[in-house]
């Protein structure tokens, strides 16, 4: 009997030794995250949907779900939560005046090396830089999207209220259609395109770019860092959560350049999300995200420090932040760990920016 036993007992050491390398044993659980996006899908956020769909983040054992946002959604307030979003995809300067309310929010990747922030007006307007917005309505979206537009007026020392009428814009192009406002903001990526795609009821065609003025803020000097990554400090304290958070950089930084590689496949991916915008708008968007993080001379998500302090100094002068930022509203070492086992070119030098032809109505 007991020979028995010995033998009863060697054959279920033996079965579990045989399960576990015939891969029969429990897989390890994945760690499950969220990220919030400031907006709803769309091509400014493919690299993230790249990364569920081509499974970067699932090789780094993480399980993403990918949180919409919309109009109704300040991200850097949910973000901020306790029980919050572990990421949150916002632009710079409405974090950094988050924090000067208590936020912990830290910018942990820098994905968005431009601002893709325009105000656009009719050609016949002749509002061909803020200075020209003396005595006009100007439109701009609220909840910190209108901190180029406003920083750039008070350059040439124009005052809300005075010297122009601010307008909140919906989420949309129909005001500077209609002609209720002279000048519109505009994303490169979305809204810019919503007019280009609409047709001009003088000529039966659509719009085209020679019908506006367009005004860049890149070039007027008041462009602000925009897109990155963001993460609770106290989260971020926890645990292993360091770690959590470099493989999810890790997905997150392939992504994005799957998306320079493969931006069809990218627009595919967004359109699959339940995008409220058509292909020929997301082709469109796709184009001109890519242009926003390629090249990146750093290596993408890393925050280069003189834009930073732009953005840091337009903000002061403009009021909107009271004073600097304390030294740990960024960091670059996640970031940089991240991009250590990247085998893919994560700069883009040689990157140019590709053609679109327009739809109408982005279909």
């Amino acid at each position: 009997m007991k020979g028995l036993r010995t033998i009863l007992a060697v054959g279920a050491v033996v079965a579990v030794v045989v399960a576990a390398c015939s891969g029969a044993a429990t897989e390890a659980p994945k760690t499950k995250v969220r990220v919030l996006l400031q907006w709803v899908p769309q091509a400014q956020f493919a690299g993230y949907y790249a990364a569920q769909e081509q499974g970067f983040w699932d090789e780094e054992g993480l399980d993403v779900e990918i949180i919409p946002g919309g109009p109704d959604v300040i991200p850097q307030q949910v973000g901020s939560a306790a029980d919050g979003p572990e990421f949150t995809t916002s632009w710079l300067p409405r974090v950094l005046e988050a924090r000067q309310s208590a936020s912990d929010l830290v910018n942990i990747a820098q994905i968005y090396q431009r601002s893709g922030t325009l105000s656009v007006s009719w050609k016949d307007s002749n509002i061909t830089s803020p200075q020209d917005f003396a005595g006009k309505k100007v439109g701009v979206w609220d909840f910190g999207n209108e901190f180029e537009v406003t920083a750039a007026a008070k350059k040439y020392n124009l005052v809300e209220g005075t010297d122009f009428e601010k307008v909140i814009q919906a989420f949309d192009m129909v005001a500077f259609l209609n002609r209720e406002i002279d000048v519109a903001e505009a994303m490169i990526y979305n809204e810019y395109a919503q007019v280009l795609e609409t047709v001009n009821p003088d000529t039966g065609e659509l719009y085209k770019p020679e019908d506006m003025n367009i005004i860049d803020y890149n070039d007027e000097g008041t462009a602000m860092l925009q897109d990155g990554i963001f993460a609770r400090a106290a989260w971020l304290a926890e645990g292993s959560n360091k770690d959590t958070a470099v493989k999810f950089l890790k997905g997150a930084f392939r992504g994005w350049i799957y998306c320079r590689e493969n931006a069809d496949k990218c627009v595919d991916y967004v359109l699959a999300a339940g995008t409220a915008l058509g292909k020929g708008h997301q082709a469109w968007q796709m184009n001109e995200v890519n242009p926003l993080i390629w090249p990146a001379p750093n290596g993408i998500g890393i925050m280069d420090k003189a834009l930073y302090d732009q953005t840091v100094q337009i903000a002061t002068d403009a009021g909107i932040l009271t004073g600097p930022p304390s030294e740990d509203a960024y960091r670059t070492d996640l970031a940089e760990e991240a991009l250590k086992d990247i085998s893919e070119d994560t700069k883009g030098e040689g990157f140019q920016r590709g053609t679109v032809e327009v739809t109408e109505g982005g279909n």
